[in-house]
């Protein structure tokens, strides 16, 4: 029996001028092949370059590397529903939540959808501004209502932010969102590979996109901000066990993703697919990869990847 893949979904949230649309326009160029649908509020705000557009329906964008925009308009569901059952399957759904808006809602319409899978909802700030802006009376339970959904927050703009204002940022999003993992970024320079849950890379994957030969260019900081870890275990680990280490992941686990044998069935070797991101984690049953063979990434900051810990559990 096989268990068909849901569909990953990622939520991006933050506060007008964070840099919501800049992560949206890396993310739809490094694509590498991969097909992704993005929904968003405005085509106009996202200015993608016109060589990189094929056709355009309506309220939809198709673009020459198989990813596609569609505009949300009133009615998210509606543009949900179009991805889901578009005739030529999607590798990820993105949707771009408005500046003002609670990201967690628009998450909770997405878990609603059996067909899709909530891998994370990641929250940028604006370095430069957060503090001075969460001291506004009237802006300061949105902004601190987005961080609390947040798996991952993404203190962007930090090139423009002084010592003194980057710390401020870093002291504010604490105390909104204790213990939630924390990155700084120029230019919303964030890996696609690290939230979107898309496939899992192979051992000799690139650390950045997650595949295999994706002739990227890649910016050099994303090599020195983010390391990789990967194994090849040969046992078969129960669902169970993985599911509770999931739940005490060590710190440091930004994102992990593979397919692992979890047990023998009747039919042969069960095989599930493992994601983690921020903090969230599932172990759902899956056909096997490919080539049989098990795998396993890990994506952390680099010297905070807690790679022993992780030696020791797949190594079991």
């Amino acid at each position: 029996m096989t268990t068909r893949r849901r569909l990953p979904l990622t939520v991006v949230g933050g506060f007008l001028g964070a840099g919501k649309t800049t992560l949206l326009n890396r993310w739809l160029r490094e694509a590498g092949g991969l097909r992704m649908a993005v929904l968003v509020n405005d085509f106009g705000a996202l200015n993608i370059d016109a060589d990189l557009i094929a056709a355009t329906h309506g309220d939809t964008l198709a673009l020459t590397n198989g990813c596609v925009c569609c505009q949300i308009g009133d009615d998210l569901g509606r543009a949900l529903v179009q991805v889901i059952e578009s005739a030529t399957p999607f590798d990820a759904v993105v949707i771009e939540a408005s500046g003002v808006s609670d990201p967690w809602r628009i998450a909770q319409i997405g878990m609603a959808a059996p067909e899709l899978s909530l891998e994370a909802v990641v929250v940028l700030v604006d370095a430069s501004a957060v503090a001075q802006q969460s001291r506004d009376a009237l802006l300061a339970d949105t902004l601190a209502r987005q961080l609390k959904s947040a798996d991952l927050v993404v203190v962007n703009k930090a090139d423009l932010a002084d010592a003194a204002a980057l710390a401020a940022a870093h002291a504010w999003a604490e105390r909104a969102a204790p213990g939630t993992p924390r990155i700084e970024t120029v230019q919303s320079a964030l890996p696609l590979a690290l939230l979107s849950g898309l496939p899992a890379p192979s051992a000799a994957a690139c650390g950045v996109c997650g595949t295999g030969a994706c002739g990227h260019d890649h910016a050099p900081d994303h090599g020195a901000m983010f390391q990789t870890w990967s194994a090849q275990p040969m046992a078969a680990i129960p669902a169970d066990t993985l599911r509770a280490w999931l739940r005490a992941m060590p710190p440091g686990v930004l994102r992990l993703k593979g397919w692992l044998r979890t047990g023998d069935g009747a039919e042969g070797d069960e095989w599930s697919e493992v994601q983690f991101a921020g903090r969230h984690g599932s172990v759902r049953r899956a056909p096997p990869p490919r080539d049989a063979r098990a795998g396993v990434v890990a994506i952390g900051l680099r010297r905070q990847l807690p790679e022993e810990a992780l030696d020791r559990f797949f190594a079991r």
